[in-house]
Order: C-alpha cells, then structure tokens, then sequence
C-alpha cells in the first residue's frame, strides 16, 4: 500500500510521481530514455498504477560494503581487507569543491527538483529523440544514488548485478519509486553524502574518500577545485576516463567539469581557467587490499583472523551470514599480536632459514594462561611468487594450513604428564635398552590392546649404541631416550596419553583422531607449531589449558553508528594438577640446562623444553617456554621429500640436522627478543628423588639425533611407520640403525605414518 499522509490521501509528490510514473514517465520517458527503440513506437511500460502500488513502500538499504582494518595489541595497523575499498565520511568531511563539482556534472537542478527532474526529462527526450538514440540521461541524483544501492545489495554476485543495472522499464520504475522515498526521507544533504560515498570512481576505490586516497593520496575534505572535478568526471564512465590509464581522456572529462561548475556559478570563469591549465597532479596510491600487504611479516596471522572470523560461530549461526557481515566489512579487528614478539620471530626465523632455502620454517608465541597468540611467523613469504605460499604453516589444515609435520620427542613430555598423572613417580627407572622390541599387549581406549606380532616382533632402538639404561625419568627426557618412553608408555596405556593430549588441546593437523598405537610416544602424529605451543603453554600455566585466542575485539561501522561485536573468548580448564606440570617444568628445564636443548637456552633467564627429530631427518623442532611465554619452532620441507642430511640452511651447512641444532637457536633468539624487558620469572619446581643410575657422561646430545624415531615419513610402501627411533644421547658414534620388519607389519599413513602396525587384541 501507498504510504498516507497524515491528513490522509497521497502527498503532491506521490500523485505527481504516480501520473508521471505510470503515464508520461512509463511510457514515453522511461521507454525513449532507457530504451529508445521502445519509445519510438510510444508503448508505455507494463506497469500500470495498480503495478506501481504494489511495489514495496520501503527500500531496503544494506550497509554499505567497507575496508576492515587489523591491528596488533597495541593498536598498530596490520592490514588492510575488503571485498570493496571504501571509507564512509560525513558530508562535513567532504571537500565543498566536490559536492559542488558532482551536483554541476550529473544534476545541475538537484536542489530545484523533487525525485524527478520533469524539465530535465522533457530536455533529454527531445534530444534523444533528434539523435535516434541515447546521447543524454534523465536520471537525478537521487535515482542515480537508488540504483547504486541496488548494485551494493548485489554485492559481488554477477547475476544480481546484471539484474540490479539491467535496462528494463521495470527497473526504472521501481528506481523511481523509491527515489520518490529516499527524497522524502532522507532530504537532499543526506542523498548527497550517500551517493558520494556508495558511488565507483574506479581502480578499485568506492566512494570518494578511498578515491581521494587512491588518485592523490589525500583524505576528501582536503580536494581542490581541479582534484574534485577529476573525480566528479570520472563517475560517468570510470575505464573511459580513468587518469591512470588514460591521463588525456580524463583531463578533457576534468575541464568539462570545470566548465559545467562555472556555467552554474559554483566558481568564477577565471577559477575554471585557472584550473583547467592546471596539470591532473595524481600522487596515486596503489590498491592495498589483503593479508598480503601485512606488516611485520604478519600476513599468516592476518590470514589466520580472517578464518576464525569465518568459521567460528560466534560471528554468526551459519557460514553464509559470517561472510556476508566478513564481506560487507566496516569491522576495526583489534588483535592478540604483540608487535615486539612478531618482529623477534621474523627476525630470528630471517636470520637463520632464507625462504630460497629447500626446506622452510615456521613459528608460534602463545601467551600461557590466557591462550593469546603473540606471534606466528615463517620463512616463506605470504605470496604467490617463487619461495612464497599461501600455506600457513603454523596452523591446522582447517585453519589454512597443511597437513602438519610429525613432532618426534616434543610429544614426550605429554607422555610423561600422563604417567604421572597415572600415579607414576618422577624417579622412576627403566631398563632402556639399546634396542628392543615394543612391549606387548599394550592396553588402549575401551578395553582394547595392542599386541605385537609375536612370530616377527616391531623393534626399535636409541640412536647410539652407547645410549643403554637403565635410566630415570630426569635423564631418559634430557637425552630423549626412545626405549624409556615406549616402555612407559607401555606400562601406562595408550588411553592415558591420547586423553592427555586432548586435554591440552593436542590434536593432528588434518583433523584425524589420534590412532591408539604406542608409537605415538615418540611424536608420529602430524601436528602444527600453533598446537604445539598452545601444548607447552599448558606447562608453563602449571597445569591449566587455555584454548587459542586471536582477537581481542571487533567493532562494526555502518553508517555513523558503531557497534562492538562479540568475540571468541579462550576457555580454561585443568588438564594436570599443578604438581605434575611443576615436575614436568623441572625435567624440561634439565634439558636446556644439561640436554639436547643447551643451544636454545636464554642465559640467566629460567627456561625449559625439548627437542625432536623425526626419522630420516624431514623434520626437526624445539618447543619451549618461560612461565610468561611458549613458543613452537619446526624446520623442514613442507612437501615432505627433502630430508635435512648435507643440506644447506641459511647460509651454513649441516651433515645432519637435529632439533638442538638448527629449530633451537631459532626458537632462543626469536623468545629472546620477544621477551626483552619483560620481567623474569622463574617456575615452580619440584623435588625429584635421585634414582642414583650408573654415570653415562653428560649427554648433551651433539653426536647423535635429538628425537623419538617417526617412522620412515615417505610412507615407502606404507612400512616403519614410527617405529624406528633414535635419540640425542650421550655422544659417539651414529650407527646405521638395524632392525627386523616383516613385509606388512608395519602401516603408516602415507605422509608420514601413523606408528606401529601390531594388531588389536
């Protein structure tokens, strides 16, 4: 129904609207304007008054599309994103030399006439008529503005374009009718801001802030008399007179304008004279749009924003309505990254791993107790050029990342958490073996076991001969000894360490369960850098878990109103008891202190972590942590080929790469300089009886590998798969590991393996 006045009856806008609408406008101007060969013939539109009627009184005006920007912690800029580069402003905020320049080019009589210019219509008819085609509109600036909001509710859907700017009476009518509206409502101060800043003006830039800022890299308020007729000319036909391809096109456009300005006395003749000598004076800023114009080599943490805004609920039920609010932009998304903690893993991860490099390297600062991540950086450059990727290498496949990497000996202490949470003393020994076949039966999850194949048993062994037991707790996780923790986690179960891992938010990459198989104790499951400093964070936090947060908060602009979004919030729960994270601390501080993670020790301010190295070398990490931060580093080659034997990293050369060797220094200067002029905190740790095992030397682990044996991570015919181990022991020699496999026994999983086949019993 027609909207009443309060004295009842149509206002003489609407009945002049619906005589012209439906009868003259209908007909002949709509048809001779909008479709010439129409109009020729005189058919009036299809629509009729009842037609007119029945179109909604209310034009739905979506918020306009806009740049979202990401900051860091401190409020400093990220990046910029958007599906359209646009800033809102107030009219206040625009330049009078542009409001005038776009009034005198595209609707002279804006201020004289209603929604519809009749004399401008008359006008334009007779002249279309004399030319037999279209060589002057009709439209106003009001329908003008109706039809952009039409293309923005569009947004990038090319059908809904096609329908939203299609030359159909049908669409003008509707053009009209809400044209007659928004003149109603809105007032013609409030029409002039909207269409300055809903309208294109081309090379990306929507509205004339982001024009202003693109063509002369100067905020709207501050245009010129020459600069706002630029912009003013350019709306007609932005790729006709686009000044940066076309500087000749666009100056005569530019003149035109002037000309028009002094002819309606908006300047002086002389001023127009003036200007029109004037050079186009473009200071053009390029399109800066995406993660890939992040700061501080933060583009994957960038990234990373985004696809939490897109995937976690808490910005809308459904996928379809986070992208929409994603896409429709407007949103200041204030950050977890701390800049001083981003720039130190940049710069440790620049200093020490060149992106040309055959393999890559990737790291993560998470924040213990809170879950913030502080950083998230790599060595491959967000891009799609040569040694750059797309890839986020610090986080789950679901998250953009890959497939993950297997993280060998970090993922024993989670074993030994389990173990103590299961009652286990810190002295407690085994006999550790130089080589062994894995234990057998082994309990699982829901009353199942595993069971060696007794006729042709899977073997594994240390990676030095000289690495024999028995040993304690203390110093099988300072050398990393494999036979300790496949004999512990033998004794324990499987169910007690894939339990803990999910309490401290340890999870594969590719999204897969953990398979209850005891070759997990020696980190043959795919994971990410970001799980595994969330993991170490629960350590530090003596015991509590924190899922990992991102942002901090968001707020959303349409129009003048601003608004603050909810955010996902980290959530905490007690994985351990303090006391087994405080033993926990007080074993991985030994091995930076005496072990295989010397190289990685932060001098006098207290530390702990731990080294690994898969099989055959395709990986090698350190993950560590103080009690205020945790950080995850990995190397290796994300395709999975390149093993890190005589390979050259950054400029050195290695004969073989452990995880105290190439991932530790890495992971020390990047927390270094991340934690410089933090405050120095110590742990808290725990008594641990001295077992009194015989003297074996200091193992500081720099003649043998530094991890629990992954399996052999090609997945060569799907054998090994994690059985093999090797450990950075006590120094010596490194023999060739020798082992009996029958053909068959031993599944893995392709890229990398899965652990140890056996049998469940």
């Amino acid at each position: 129904m027609p909207k009443k006045r309060s004295g009842g009856g149509l206002s003489p806008t609407q009945q002049a609207a619906k005589f012209l609408g439906v009868s003259v406008l209908a007909g002949a101007v709509l048809a001779g304007i909008a479709l010439p060969a129409v109009g020729a013939l005189g058919l009036a539109a299809k629509g009729s008054v009842e037609s007119f009627d029945e179109l909604p009184a209310n034009m739905k005006t979506p918020p306009l599309s806009q740049r979202t920007t990401i900051l860091d912690a401190d409020g400093g800029q990220i990046a910029t994103v958007y599906s359209r580069d646009r800033t809102v402003v107030p009219l206040k905020d625009i330049s009078p030399y542009m409001q005038k320049a776009i009034v005198a080019i595209e609707d002279s009589r804006f201020y004289q006439h209603g929604a519809v210019d009749l004399k401008g219509v008359l006008r334009a008819l007779n002249k279309n008529a004399q030319t037999g085609g279209v060589s002057e509109g009709a439209s106003t600036l009001t329908q003008q503005y109706v039809k952009n909001v039409f293309i923005e509710e569009a947004g990038d859907d090319p059908t809904k374009v096609a329908q939203a700017t299609q030359q159909t009476i049908g669409r003008k009518i509707r053009e009209l009718k809400y044209a007659i509206q928004v003149e109603e409502e809105l007032g013609k101060k409030k029409i002039l801001e909207n269409y300055l800043n809903i309208t294109f003006f081309g090379q990306q830039a929507y509205g004339v802030e982001a024009a202003a800022q693109r063509y002369f890299s100067k905020s709207a308020k501050d245009l010129t008399v020459e600069q706002a007729a630029l912009l003013a000319g350019i709306v007609q036909s932005p790729s006709r007179y686009d000044p940066v391809n076309d500087e000749a096109e666009a100056t005569k456009r530019r003149n035109t304008v002037l000309q028009r300005m002094a002819a309606v006395g908006d300047i002086s003749r002389a001023q127009a004279a003036d200007a029109m000598k004037a050079p186009l004076g473009l200071k053009v800023s390029k399109p800066k749009n995406g993660c890939i114009t992040a700061v501080k080599g933060a583009g994957f943490f960038c990234d990373y924003v985004r696809e939490v805004f897109l995937t976690d609920p808490v910005f809308g039920k459904t996928k379809e309505r986070r992208a929409k609010i994603w896409n429709q932009g407007g949103l200041t998304i204030r950050t977890t990254m701390d800049p001083q903690s981003q720039k130190a893993a940049q710069r440790s991860i620049k200093d020490h791993v060149y992106k040309s490099d055959e393999v890559a390297t990737a790291a993560s600062i998470v924040q213990p107790g809170t879950g913030k991540i502080l950083a998230m950086g790599q060595s491959r450059p967000y891009g799609f050029k040569k040694n750059e990727t797309q890839i986020n290498l610090s986080v789950d496949q679901s998250m953009g990342g890959g497939m993950g990497y297997q993280p060998g000996s970090t993922f024993k202490p989670i074993v030994a958490a389990a173990a103590l949470e299961d009652g286990m003393p810190a002295n407690k020994v085994y006999s550790s073996p130089y080589q062994m076949a894995y234990p057998s039966p082994v309990s699982a999850c829901d009353g199942k076991r595993w069971v060696n194949d007794p006729n042709s048993p899977a073997k594994l062994q240390n990676e030095n001969s000289s690495e024999v037991g028995p040993y304690d707790m203390r110093e099988a996780t300072a050398k990393s000894v494999n036979t300790y923790y496949v004999q512990m986690i033998s004794d324990i179960g499987i169910c007690p360490v894939t339990t803990m891992a999910k309490k401290m938010g340890v999870v594969r990459a590719d999204g897969d369960k953990m398979p209850q198989v005891p070759s997990i104790a020696l980190g043959t499951q795919e994971m990410s850098p970001l799980t595994m400093a969330n993991a170490y964070a629960t350590f530090a936090s003596r015991g509590m878990h924190c899922t990992p947060v991102a942002i901090e908060s968001v707020s959303r602009r349409i129009g003048d109103k601003t608004s603050s979004l909810e955010v996902p919030k980290s959530t905490c729960s007690r994985a351990m008891s303090e006391n087994t994270a405080d033993t926990i601390n007080t074993l991985l501080k030994g091995v930076v202190e005496d072990g295989t993670g010397k190289k990685a020790g932060l001098g006098s301010r207290p530390s702990a972590g731990k080294t690994g190295t898969t099989d055959e070398r395709y990986a090698a990490w350190f993950v560590g942590y103080t009690p205020n931060m945790a950080g995850a580093v990995w190397v290796g080659d994300p395709a999975h080929k390149r093993k890190m034997v005589g390979i050259t990293i950054g400029g050195r050369s290695y004969g073989k790469v452990f995880g105290g060797e190439v991932p530790g220094p890495i992971w020390g200067d990047m927390m270094s300089g991340a934690l410089e002029g933090k405050p120095v905190e110590d742990f808290n740790t725990v008594h641990i009886p001295d077992s009194k095992p015989r003297d074996r030397g200091d193992g500081d682990g720099d003649g043998g590998r530094d991890d629990g044996g992954n399996g052999d991570n090609d997945g060569d015919d799907g054998f090994i798969g994690g059985l093999v181990g090797g450990n950075n022991g006590g120094g010596g020699d490194e023999p060739t590991p020798s082992f009996s496999i029958p053909e068959g026994f031993i599944r893995g999983q392709g890229n990398g393996g899965n652990g140890n086949g056996g049998r469940f019993g």
